[in-house]
């Protein structure tokens, strides 16, 4: 039976507030804040999601500062990743304007760029890609990702899928905001209507430039 009840307005609060006090001391003072408002409905989310979309991981609260200038050591947003395949999935993610999904991959080694470029250039699986992608810009998702300014080396700078072509991972987004449904039950139809939307674009990344 699910225990998922929505992600409730004390959720977008928290981190409304993080931004402001971005320290160790107010986030032992308020964790408790965290576990029940965010990590516990987000829990709930993902184990309703998990047999249609898999096994999903929510991300550690902590930013990685050991090289970054800025020092403040939590993230402004709790981010979480459903996936069958190692680095392509869905995503879901709580911060202080509220909900963000989205789907795609973010893992980038040699060989899966070079897989995945190789699709883009065919015509037949890059077709399929870019007519994916303009499905979903229509939809209302943005598409992004870490891009090279330039069309990569080997292949014709005029290319038609030049732009996807740049891409070294793929991923698209909707930021939904805090709609009524999101702090009712109703909230894991929304997010598994939105990941359905975007599993052509898993499924082509799955198929074509999977690990």
């Amino acid at each position: 039976m699910s225990t998922f009840e929505g992600i409730p307005a004390a959720a977008f609060r928290f981190y409304a507030e993080l931004e402001e006090n971005n320290n160790r001391e107010w986030w032992l003072e308020n964790k408790s804040r965290y576990d029940a408002d965010v990590r516990a409905p987000l829990s709930a989310l993902l184990a309703d999601l998990e047999p249609e979309f898999g096994p999903a991981k929510i991300f550690r609260p902590n930013r990685d500062i050991r090289f970054s200038q800025d020092k403040s050591p939590y993230k402004t947003a709790q981010g979480a990743f459903a996936s069958r395949l190692e680095g392509v999935g869905f995503y879901v993610q709580v911060n202080a304007d509220g909900l963000l999904i989205g789907g795609g991959y973010h893992s980038h080694t040699p060989a899966q760029l070079a897989r995945y470029r190789g699709a883009v250039d065919a015509p037949d699986s890059g077709g399929q890609l870019q007519e994916i992608v303009d499905s979903l810009s229509a939809a209302g998702f943005f598409i992004e990702g870490e891009q090279l300014k330039t069309v990569p080396r080997g292949f014709d700078p005029e290319h038609a899928r030049g732009r996807l072509l740049k891409h070294r991972y793929l991923s698209a987004g909707m930021e939904v905001g805090q709609p009524s449904w999101v702090s009712t039950p109703a909230a894991q139809a929304e997010v598994a209507s939105r990941w359905e939307t975007l599993r052509p674009l898993v499924d082509w990344i799955s198929l074509h430039a999977a690990p």
